[in-house]
């Protein structure tokens, strides 16, 4: 399914059948009633910047896998397949193509997570709006342009609180144990472990190298014959790498074994940017199986 804004464009196969659909509920509804006499293998469509969630809810009610890919996958797919052109039609015609080669099913879409994602990017949103009102507050001179901008840093900070308390109370309601795990780590925060429940499903379901290539932060080779690239990373979810970024920070200025190998990786001569990369692998590594087995945080013992 090709997933724009206003509309659904649709293609089943191997009848090759096409149609259209308004992207809304009385669309979803007619298009689970198309598909409930129908032995659905896979639903492939591409991340359209949150278009796609309301058909994904209601295809999962009715018990129907769905595949969520990056756009960039489909159209190195339509490239390799030497289609030039791009319509709706053609784009679902091509995306039902790949549904029989890529079968990895999204993980259901729970309500309480939904409503905490929207939650953390709004705090998001704000955070950026305040930076940048701090930011022209510099190089502001007039006064009534200063008191402008203070009084708006003001009612930032206070709408910030404000969504930070309703985030609290949301990721208590998702999953309350594991958000106190989070959160008794040192240099992880509410912040921190609310993203990670937002964006990162999957924390604790996949193994550590699934994981790792999830959120982007899996090396892969880039070797042709004699010549023997660096490994680099790529893809992934930038959203839940932004955080872990910045958590792991905190987690190698708070916890010593981080900060070892941290400092191991500089002095052999590693670029900060790859060192901090291998850090963030680990800490997810580690987050992962603790959300996975249920237990908690483990120091190292020196």
């Amino acid at each position: 399914m090709d997933v724009s804004k206003a509309s659904l464009a649709v293609c089943l196969l191997p009848q090759a059948q096409q149609l259209s659909l308004p992207n809304t509920a009385d669309g979803h509804a007619r298009l689970r009633a198309l598909l409930a006499d129908r032995p659905v293998g896979n639903v492939l469509l591409e991340a359209t910047g949150g278009y796609e969630r309301p058909l994904m809810r209601a295809l999962a009610v009715a018990g129907i896998p769905v595949t969520r890919i990056n756009p960039r996958r489909a159209r190195a797919f339509a490239d390799a397949m030497g289609k030039t052109a791009k319509t709706d039609p053609i784009d679902a015609a091509l995306l039902a193509r790949m549904a029989e080669l890529v079968c990895a099913p999204s993980p259901a879409l729970e309500p309480e997570r939904e409503a905490l994602r929207e939650l953390v990017q709004r705090r998001e949103q704000l955070v950026r709006q305040r930076d940048d009102e701090r930011r022209r507050l510099h190089q502001a001179q007039l006064a009534e342009v200063r008191h402008d901008l203070i009084e708006h840093i003001g009612q930032l900070r206070l709408r910030i609180r404000q969504l930070d308390k309703a985030i609290a109370q949301t990721q208590r309601q998702l999953d309350d144990h594991l958000s106190q795990q989070l959160q008794a780590i040192a240099g992880i925060g509410e912040v921190t472990a609310a993203s990670l429940l937002a964006y990162l499903p999957e924390l604790g379901r996949l193994d550590r190298r699934q994981i790792a290539a999830l959120a982007g932060l899996a090396p892969y080779n880039v070797d042709s014959g004699q010549h023997a690239g660096k490994r680099r990373i790529r893809g992934g979810r930038a959203p839940i790498r932004r955080v872990l970024y910045m958590a792991c920070w905190s987690v190698i200025r708070t916890q010593p074994d981080f900060k070892d190998r941290y400092q191991r990786l500089r002095q052999r001569g590693k670029c900060a940017k790859v060192a901090i990369t291998a850090c963030m692998r680990v800490l997810l590594t580690r987050l992962n199986a603790m959300a996975r087995d249920r237990t908690e945080w483990k120091v190292p013992a020196n």
